[in-house]
């Protein structure tokens, strides 16, 4: 373990790993409440464009995969908005469009291999420099600032557009500055998970987090720390067992899904059997009467 952490490569990684753990679930818990799961998979496509275009034009892809991928979600969400009936179709060939166009670049480029896209597509330890730290450092700072200052007018928009929309709340840009944070995930998020396993990552945990969770903020917050132990967890595996860090970090993701959906349903008998006892017992029991519960405890934020 101490040789793991003296090693330049691994610290690189874990910390990218750390902040991959925590921006994944805080941007998911919006996308998920939208049903929206799928998004992050979407994005990921398109951003393979701007991985290519980094390599073709001697730039870092992380930079060129965030201005591709912004521009991507905002087509998206500009298509699911008025696109009506053929939207879907659009959609199919944007995402088809990214991973073709990337995967074309990188092999034109100079500096193009199948190495450097696996490691994209995939994740890659080795492969996260100094600059990539810096980059994704700065990106999750953005990520957290959006997620957490704009909890409450996020949450609206992702509950009930039309009862946002009735208070006032700027909807329409609003949902872009959540296909934008959800863009800028990615970027944040492909070099430890890979863009075809970021979406995971986006989601698992939040799904996991539901099973026991029973407000909005306790699921953003649960959601959060099962992101971070499994992405650090995940990237720790991989320096010793030597298997791809985006695999492993999903893999454990859905396990803890499925522990977490196990454990669900004997506690919710048991708040079953309480409330019962509660209301048999009259109003002076210890438990609380099923119409005593403040509104909107469900939805906390």
């Amino acid at each position: 373990m101490i040789e793991m952490l003296q090693s330049p490569f691994m610290q690189r990684a874990l910390i990218a790993a750390l902040l991959v753990g925590i921006t994944a679930p805080a941007v998911g818990v919006y996308l998920v409440q939208r049903r929206q799961a799928l998004m992050g998979d979407g994005i990921g496509h398109v951003a393979m464009t701007g991985v290519g275009l980094g390599f073709l034009m001697s730039a870092n892809p992380i930079w060129m995969a965030t201005l591709v991928s912004v521009l991507g979600a905002v087509l998206m969400e500009l298509i699911r908005t008025y696109g009506r009936t053929r939207g879907d179709i659009a959609l199919a060939m944007l995402f088809y469009g990214g991973m073709a166009g990337g995967v074309l670049l990188i092999e034109l480029s100079d500096s193009g291999s199948t190495a450097n896209l696996t490691s994209y597509l995939f994740g890659s330890l080795s492969t996260v420099s100094d600059g990539d730290v810096t980059a994704i450092v700065l990106l999750a700072a953005f990520v957290v600032a959006v997620s957490l200052g704009l909890r409450r007018q996020l949450f609206a928009v992702s509950q009930d557009e039309e009862f946002a929309r009735v208070t006032g709340l700027p909807v329409r840009a609003l949902n872009l500055l959540i296909a934008v944070t959800a863009a800028v995930t990615v970027s944040v998020a492909m070099r430890v998970v890979g863009l075809l396993l970021v979406s995971a990552l986006m989601v698992v945990p939040v799904a996991a987090a539901q099973q026991l969770a029973r407000s909005f903020r306790a699921t953003y917050a649960l959601a959060v720390t099962i992101g971070v132990v499994v992405a650090l967890t995940g990237t720790t595996t991989s320096y010793f067992q030597d298997v791809p860090p985006g695999a492993t970090i999903v893999m454990l993701a859905i396990g803890v899904f499925v522990l977490l959906t196990a454990l669900a349903a004997p506690l919710a008998r048991r708040r079953a059997r309480a409330v019962e006892a509660g209301a048999a017992g009259g109003p002076d029991c210890a438990a609380p009467m099923p119409g005593s519960r403040r509104p909107n405890d469900d939805v906390k934020v």
